[in-house]
């Protein structure tokens, strides 16, 4: 059986990203996103050497850094020149949602000239886990109730 060229489930373009704390960048994209987690594979060290979330039909690709091999982060950097653009019904909702769990708002949701509903977010700062769990509660509280 021929190896398929794009694996069942992925698209032709998956992101990869490098972070400093994969773990905790994990929970915060679950936290943010709603993020299911396929599977992550530690290193010897415990660190996050490949993890697999899925944020709606896409999958993200994302390991901790391992400056040894040149893998860097953007708090090693100095920043980044690449960010995520995740289409949703309800941007205002999920918005709202990531910034109570941890993430910083660099540009609030507007409608824009282009037709979109759009607004940037960056990624929580390093936080404790009282101030991650803080978040989550908050976040968890204004999620709809099953009935």
């Amino acid at each position: 059986m021929p190896v398929k060229a794009v694996p069942e489930g992925y698209h032709t373009i998956t992101p990869y990203l490098t972070v400093r704390d994969a773990a905790r960048a994990i929970e915060f994209y679950k936290q943010a996103f709603g993020a299911e987690a396929r599977g992550a594979m530690p290193g010897p060290d415990g660190k996050i050497m490949h993890a697999e979330l899925r944020i709606g039909d896409s999958i993200i690709m994302l390991a901790d850094e391992f400056p040894e091999f040149g893998s860097l982060s953007p708090q090693t950097t100095g920043g980044s020149g690449t960010g995520l653009h995740i289409y949703l019904e309800d941007v205002d909702s999920a918005f709202d949602r990531a910034v109570k769990a941890g993430a910083s708002v660099e540009m609030p949701v507007a409608d824009m000239f282009w037709g979109d509903r759009y607004g940037k977010l960056k990624d929580p700062k390093d936080m404790s886990m009282d101030e991650m769990k803080k978040g989550m509660d908050e976040a968890m509280a204004q999620m709809p109730k099953s009935a």
